[in-house]
């Protein structure tokens, strides 16, 4: 069995609590293969003048269906959220299965090397 490099591109990792739902790989995306469904809170804090309101992420999925692994969406994320991963294991016995979500992109974030 050929050992995978660890600088492969495998799949793109993603760090849930970093995301700061801004849409900025979204719109870069050159294949719109990148969904992002978001909600807005309101966080006050002790002696300021107003609240604030906050983007709180509850959606993140990539089509690998779609996605032809340029990586823009990594290198645009100002958030330090996207991440290369060596894994590549992802099948799907129909084209609906290769939409990953969330909870899957997050689970390779271990994968990643030196973040």
């Amino acid at each position: 069995m050929t050992q995978v490099p660890e600088q492969a591109r495998g799949v793109i990792a993603l760090d849930p609590v970093a995301c700061t739902s801004c849409m900025i790989c979204v719109r870069e995306c050159p294949d719109w293969c990148i969904e992002i469904d978001s909600h807005t809170e309101e966080v006050t804090e002790p002696g300021a003048r107003r609240p604030r309101f906050v983007a709180v992420l509850d959606r993140f999925a990539i089509d690998w269906g779609l996605c032809m692994y340029c990586g823009i969406c990594v290198e645009v994320c100002p958030f330090d959220a996207l991440f290369w991963s060596p894994e590549h294991d992802y099948p799907a016995s129909e084209p609906g299965g290769l939409v990953q979500e969330t909870q899957r992109l997050a689970d390779w974030l271990p994968s990643v090397p030196q973040r």
